[in-house]
């Protein structure tokens, strides 16, 4: 079967339906479909846009009729863990609604959805269906997941998955639990909470102090995700992932081993997650991220995948600026 790998919605149902009248599916009742080929969604459908419940009830629909299939992103993650209590602290939840360290900035980046269904019972039906959704799709010659295909990470979260690859309630509390140590955080060895912050967030790594850089939201950080799909990508300079300007002050230090994966192409794999802007490029030959922005005003974007083994970028489409 042929597919359309889509990016991530963040609540524009319209901005969904425009591309997909695009791709030519076609709506019947509340269902889009297409004769011939299947979406494959890359995750983050909530969060930041203005239809959080219309874009979740779209896609469930496909994925229930087998017009599409989905994995999770590190946004239905994290909309797990903030409605699932924690059982080592009572009263509180595995993603803290408040804390002395972050304030309300948890709430602040899920309010979108939130404001669309706390309190009402779709709160807990979207919540059980985000569980549903598997970490990664590894099909007949393409796999996606939503930011890194870390197959180290993947072999160790094994064991702790369903047979369809699926994170259990149970899971989700080790998932949830971030090392307060930074010695523990930066040790290359796996946790259960590193490795599902791997593939759903991407690698991240400190930057040699004092180096510091601010994120498009503004919030200073000295931790910084990696190019890990850049065999090149060996110094820091050009591993990590800043905004336009910002690496020239980067020193050219090898970056730790454990950072550089060497991703190894034996299929195309599809993400999102990483917020490009401008024009579709292909990150390599066998990486294509689809993520560009369509939250801050960029476009929604999918890559028409017909079977291919390298990509080619005249296969992207979208709708948006």
């Amino acid at each position: 079967m042929n597919h359309d790998i889509i990016g991530d919605i963040h609540g524009h149902a319209d901005a969904l339906e425009a591309l997909l009248g695009d791709l030519g599916y076609r709506k019947s009742g509340q269902l889009w479909r297409h004769p011939g080929r299947q979406v494959l969604f890359v995750g983050d459908f909530i969060d930041r846009g203005p239809k959080q419940r219309e874009t979740v009830e779209l896609v469930r629909r496909m994925v229930d009729a087998g017009s599409a299939q989905a994995v999770m992103g590190n946004h239905e993650f994290n909309a797990i863990a903030w409605f699932l209590p924690d059982p080592g602290c009572p009263g509180e939840y595995l993603r803290k609604h408040f804390s002395a360290r972050k304030g309300d900035q948890n709430r602040s980046q899920h309010q979108a959805f939130l404001a669309a269904v706390e309190g009402t019972p779709l709160h807990q039906e979207f919540v059980r269906w985000f569980l549903s959704l598997p970490l990664f799709l590894d099909l007949p010659g393409l796999r996606v997941i939503h930011a890194c295909w870390h197959q180290a990470a993947l072999d160790y979260l094994r064991p702790y998955l369903s047979a369809d690859h699926r994170l259990t309630p149970e899971v989700m509390i080790p998932a949830s639990r971030e090392p307060e140590d930074d010695a523990e955080k930066d040790s290359p060895a796996l946790t259960v909470f590193k490795a599902v912050e791997a593939v759903l967030k991407g690698i991240e790594i400190p930057l040699p102090a004092p180096y510091t850089f601010r994120d498009k939201e503004g919030h200073e950080r000295n931790r910084a995700r990696v190019r890990w799909w850049d065999r090149d990508a060996t110094d820091y300079r050009r591993a990590v992932i800043l905004l336009p300007g910002d690496h020239a002050r980067i020193p050219e230090r090898p970056v730790p081993p454990h950072a550089r994966i060497e991703y190894d192409g034996s299929k195309p794999v599809f993400i999102g997650h990483y917020w490009l802007t401008g024009t579709p490029v292909l990150l390599s030959d066998r990486v294509a991220c689809v993520d560009f922005s369509v939250a801050k005003g960029g476009k929604l974007v999918a890559y028409r995948w017909d079977g291919e083994t390298a990509l080619d970028a005249r296969k992207f489409h979208w709708v948006g600026k």
